[in-house]
């Protein structure tokens, strides 16, 4: 998928292209007077990058680095198409034929977990499975989706293991199976994720006006001051992540934005 492929980049032979990309898709946005496509933090490490050029200047070394994501959890690229092909869909990138083939395996990732919640394992069919693995015996029954979340214990070994499973799911494409392992393994660390995520979001909502004068912020720092004053952030959120802004100045900008 070129669209989810492109923006989801994370080598820097790739980033340059990103950038290309999403200026050819706001221009052309601009011409027909429609609102700019915007990627947050959240959405691709293209939303990063550009977040932090604006944000942190050129002068900023570590801005190209995947390790500036703080949703890297969120940011991977076996899920790129279900978190873009929708926009890619929207701006004219991905064609109907795309947005069905994602939405299709969507579904299909929701029937396979239903199929695994619900498969019953019992200690004699996971005996063997256990064994070879180096974990524990079972005593007593466990659904499947439990039995994934051991070390070392895969839905392809399960389905080795087990005919029965085996003959519900064998027929689902690989890709599937393993968006359904990755998202069962890690749905603690994906939720807490996404949590963080609307937090922030919260400040993302709150937009500056471009006429505030940061100047009458005499309460925070000067180097804040200045910083604010030259980039002039869209938001709080984008406030909140540049270089010399600390929390305190966020709150402070946040209590005379409300007066």
């Amino acid at each position: 998928m070129f669209f989810a492929g492109q923006i989801n980049g994370t080598t820097g032979y790739e980033e340059a292209a990103c950038q290309g990309l999403m200026a050819g898709i706001n221009a052309s946005r601009a011409a027909k007077e429609e609102e700019p496509v915007v990627l947050k933090r959240s959405d691709a490490y293209i939303g990063v990058l550009i977040d932090d050029l604006i944000n942190k200047g050129t002068d900023e070394p570590y801005r190209m680095f995947t390790s500036r994501a703080e949703f890297r959890t969120l940011l991977r690229q076996d899920n790129a198409d279900f978190r873009l092909t929708g926009l890619g869909h929207q701006v004219g990138l991905a064609s109907d034929v795309r947005l069905a083939l994602m939405e299709a395996k969507k579904q299909k990732v929701t029937e396979v977990k239903k199929v695994l919640a619900d498969f019953s394992i019992d200690k004699e069919m996971a005996s063997q499975l256990l064994e070879d693995s180096g974990s524990a015996q079972l005593t007593e029954k466990v659904r499947a989706n439990k039995l994934l979340l051991r070390p070392g214990i895969g839905i392809k070994d399960m389905m080795n293991a087990m005919p029965d499973l085996k003959e519900q799911i064998g027929h689902i494409d690989p890709l599937v199976l393993e968006q359904v392992e990755i998202q069962l393994k890690y749905d603690v660390y994906i939720e807490k994720e996404q949590e963080l995520v609307t937090k922030m979001s919260s400040l993302e909502g709150l937009m500056i006006p471009e006429t505030f004068n940061y100047d009458k912020l005499t309460a925070i720092s000067t180097e804040a001051r200045q910083k604010l004053s030259k980039i002039k952030p869209r938001t709080l959120g984008q406030a909140s992540r540049i270089s010399g802004v600390n929390p305190s100045d966020v709150q402070i900008l946040m209590v005379y934005m409300g007066r």
